[in-house]
């Protein structure tokens, strides 16, 4: 059996891993980095994502450290018009394999084996495993193992789907859905979108553009979902006062909230949080991002189903628990039911620093590829586990409405352990990864008068911070029992 010798094997070579190695990197230029993936390319889950997926929030802090995603330009037409662009799919890969073989390779410090899996060894043995061939390959590990799924991202392409699909039914993914123009003369007439989740706002999103009438689409929506209003989400360095004033407006609502819905119902009222359907309260929350225009768009679909999860769809009909409905026959099934992240990993967070173990997980909801790369940053420039743990309580991926102020709450506590700390400080202020670090350094640098409003935000942690406190601790409750 072959061998090789590495300091940090590093497993996943998508958005979490990437951005580990790209800043173990800079950080330690002597160490030797191995990393395994299944996928044949760099980029994880991208390499499985359907086509017409994009970021739905800028690029500017998604990818890794060293490099821009896509161009800094506002974008002048679709959905997204005015506001910084949102990278697409096949940019996205693009980007990954780029930084893999003009950077990565390039430094003889990273092995890479893609169509490959890790192997774990009873006796705390390390190997990889070929896809292809079968042949394994033992690892020594110098310093540390680095697990870069612990997320395990799931997608439409590669989940199986937990309800029946009977004889004939006309069923499809959304990854599908850019070749329906091969079979010209057998489009569908009607279309049913399974699933709340943004793959299938996306989808929506996609039928709509391509030219379908919303009454030839049905939505099953077993919970509606907030979602964050782009508009103020947009790149620091373009628009810092928004950033900050939604940052404000959520610690008002907070502190002024006896629960995560009178939170969100507060900042929907204002236009800070966007949803759907007004009349129906959403009671789930992903972190989703979203224009108005594409909100717009998706209120266009009326026929919303929502009797719950489906158990089996057949030509003509749906089936729920308690429930058959009717359905055109030659209805085309979009299954978008896959869950981002499995419940395991929402509800059993691991410390970051284990021995010789590197989880990568959360350290700031959902900031993943910052909190990453601030992984590698602790791994080189402090001694032990603990310190390092210390400034990076995991922080809850939370699921619905109710949960949602236990992670607002963990942010902010993140914030305050980080920015305590010199040497974390330092870092955050050249990383282009974390959201508002760069450009405060550079208004700071330049005496900004826009640094008033750094002062303001300040002041309003000060006088919410308790109501915050009291929501988010109870929320933790709920989200650790749920």
């Amino acid at each position: 059996m072959a061998s090789i010798e590495t300091d940090y094997l590093v497993v996943g070579a998508g958005a979490v891993g990437m951005a580990f190695v790209d800043t173990l990197l800079e950080e330690d230029p002597d160490c030797h980095v191995t990393i395994v993936d299944k996928h044949a390319k760099p980029g994880g889950h991208w390499n499985d994502a359907y086509s017409f997926v994009t970021l739905h929030q800028p690029s500017s802090t998604y990818g890794v450290n060293s490099a821009e995603l896509c161009s800094n330009r506002v974008d002048t037409h679709g959905h997204n018009k005015g506001m910084y662009p949102l990278a697409k799919h096949a940019e996205i890969l693009a980007y990954y394999e780029r930084l893999m073989n003009e950077h990565f390779l390039p430094s003889g410090r990273v092995e890479y084996l893609p169509l490959s899996e890790y192997v774990a060894g009873d006796d705390g043995a390390h190997s990889v495993r070929s896809i292809m061939s079968g042949e394994e390959t033992t690892v020594s590990i110098r310093r540390k193992l680095v697990d870069g799924t612990y997320f395990q991202t799931s997608v439409p392409s590669t989940h199986k789907p937990a309800f029946e699909i009977g004889d004939g039914t006309r069923f499809t993914i959304p990854g599908d859905l850019p070749g329906l123009w091969k079979a010209a003369g057998d489009i569908p007439q009607n279309f049913i979108i399974l699933g709340a989740g943004k793959t299938a706002m996306d989808t929506g999103v996609w039928l709509l553009e391509a030219g379908i009438a919303p009454e030839r689409i049905g939505w099953v929506r077993p919970r509606d979902s907030w979602m964050f209003n782009r508009k103020y989400l947009q790149p620091a360095h373009a628009n810092i006062e928004g950033l900050m004033e939604f940052q404000m407006a959520q610690m008002r609502a907070a502190a002024s909230s006896q629960t995560g819905d009178e939170m969100f119902a507060k900042l929907g009222e204002a236009g800070y949080m966007l949803r759907i359907d007004p009349d129906t309260t959403p009671s789930m929350f992903h972190f989703a991002v979203i224009s108005e225009a594409e909100v717009e768009m998706l209120g266009s679909i009326e026929q919303v189903y929502r009797q719950g999860r489906v158990s089996r769809i057949e030509p003509g009909a749906m089936h729920f628990a308690n429930e058959i409905v009717e359905v055109p026959q030659d209805t085309l099934f979009i299954d978008c039911t896959a869950s981002a992240v499995p419940f395991e990993a929402r509800k059993s967070p691991r410390p970051f620093f284990d021995g010789d173990v590197i989880t990568l997980q959360l350290a700031q909801t959902p900031f993943v590829p910052y909190s990453a790369a601030l992984a590698a940053f602790l791994e080189v420039n402090f001694e032990t586990d603990d310190e390092r743990n210390a400034l990076v309580p995991c922080a809850p991926l939370t699921d619905t409405t109710s949960a949602y102020p236990a992670a607002f709450f963990a942010n902010l506590r993140s914030t305050g352990l980080l920015s305590q700390n010199p040497k974390v400080n330092a870092w955050n202020a050249k990383s282009r990864l974390h959201p508002t670090g760069a450009a405060v350094a550079k208004l700071m640098a330049e005496g900004s008068p826009k640094l008033a409003a750094l002062g303001e935000i300040g002041k309003t942690v000060q006088e919410t911070m308790p109501g915050i406190m009291e929501l988010g601790m109870k929320a933790f409750g709920e989200h650790n029992a749920g």
